[in-house]
C-alpha cells in the first residue's frame, strides 16, 4: 500500500496540473471503492468549480474546491492517476474520471478497488475535514519529536512497530518506513514502547523524520503498483537497508546472513537482531 512519501509524492506531482482547472464533469465506472461513490453527489460538489489546492493529510489527498467543499482521495492499495487528453479511451481499471474545462481528463484507475473518492466538507483557515479527526501529528511537523514520541509511548506495552504504526500515534509510518526507521535508530521492532528510554525516543523521532524525507527524495518506493502520476516509478527502493532483506548480511553490522523477518500484527518486520536492541 502506498505510504506517506508516495502519496506526497503523488500530491507534488498532481498540483501544478490541477490547481487553477476548472472541473466541467465526473463520471465514474463503478459505484464502490472501497466505499460506495456516490457519483451525484460528487458531479453536484465539483461541477463547474475551480480546483484551489490539493495536499496531504496523513495517506489521504484533501482536494480544496473552494466555499468549503473538498474531496478526500485515498490510493488504497493499487491506485494510480494521470491526466490526458480527454479523448483518450479509459483503461479497464479507471474508476473515475474528471472533465476539465481545458479538454483534459483527471482518470484514477485502481486495480483492487481499495481507494477511496468522497465528497467531504472542510473547516475554514485550512483545517482538517471531519473524517480525519483523531489522526496523530505528522511526523515532519515541529509536533513531532522525541519528547512527544517518548510521552505517548509511557504504559504501552505494545511492540514499539506497531506504536509508531498507530495513525492515532503519528501519520504514515508505514509498514517498509518503520522498519527502515528502526533500523537506523538501532531499536529492535519488538522492544516495548513502554521500554523506550528518552534518548531513544529522540533518536527514533529524527530517524523517522529522515527516511521519510530520504523517500520523498527518492520519490517513494515502488514495491508492486505504485507509479507517479507520469507512470515512474519510485527509486527509494535501492536505499532499503532491512525491508525485504531476510537472510541478507546487516549493512551497518556486517552479521552474515543476519537479517531477520518476523510477523508483528500480521505485518512483516526486517530487522538486524545484533544491531538492533
Amino acid at each position: 500500500m502506498p505510504e506517506l512519501p508516495e502519496v506526497e509524492t503523488v500530491v507534488r506531482g498532481l498540483r501544478p496540473h490541477l490547481v487553477g482547472a476548472q472541473i466541467r464533469e465526473v463520471t465514474a465506472t463503478v459505484g464502490r471503492l472501497r466505499a460506495p461513490v456516490d457519483v451525484a453527489s460528487l458531479g453536484e460538489a465539483c461541477r463547474g468549480r475551480t480546483i484551489r489546492g490539493l495536499r496531504r493529510r496523513a495517506k489521504f489527498i484533501v482536494v480544496d474546491l473552494g466555499d468549503g467543499v473538498g474531496m478526500l482521495l485515498h490510493l488504497g492499495m493499487t491506485g494510480t492517476f494521470r491526466i490526458v487528453p480527454r479523448e483518450t479511451p479509459l483503461t479497464p481499471y479507471e474508476r473515475v474520471a474528471w472533465e476539465l474545462a481545458d479538454g483534459r481528463s483527471w482518470r484514477f484507475a485502481d486495480v483492487r478497488r481499495f481507494g477511496a473518492v468522497q465528497v467531504c466538507a472542510l473547516p475554514p483557515g485550512g483545517g482538517d475535514p471531519e473524517e480525519l479527526s483523531g489522526l496523530g501529528p505528522e511526523p515532519l511537523s515541529a509536533g513531532f519529536d522525541g519528547a512527544f514520541l517518548y510521552a505517548a509511548s509511557r504504559a504501552r506495552e505494545r511492540p514499539v512497530k506497531t506504536h509508531i504504526m498507530d495513525q492515532a500515534v503519528v501519520v504514515g509510518v508505514g509498514n517498509i518506513y518503520a522498519s527502515e526507521a528502526l533500523f537506523r535508530a538501532e531499536i529492535s521492532p519488538k522492544r516495548r514502547s513502554a521500554a523506550l528510554s528518552r534518548a531513544a525516543a529522540e533518536r527514533l523521532a529524527l530517524a523517522i523524520k529522515a527516511v521519510l524525507t530520504d523517500a520523498i527524495a527518492a520519490g517513494g518506493t515502488t514495491i508492486g503498483d505504485f507509479r507517479h502520476v507520469d507512470g515512474s516509478e519510485g527509486e527509494f527502493a535501492v536505499n532499503l537497508n532491512v525491508y525485504g532483506r531476510h537472510g541478507f548480511d546487516c549493512p551497518r553490522c556486517g552479521l552474515t546472513a543476519g537479517l531477520r523477518r518476523i510477523v508483528q500484527a500480521g505485518r512483516s518486520s526486517f530487522y538486524c537482531p545484533r544491531c538492533q536492541r
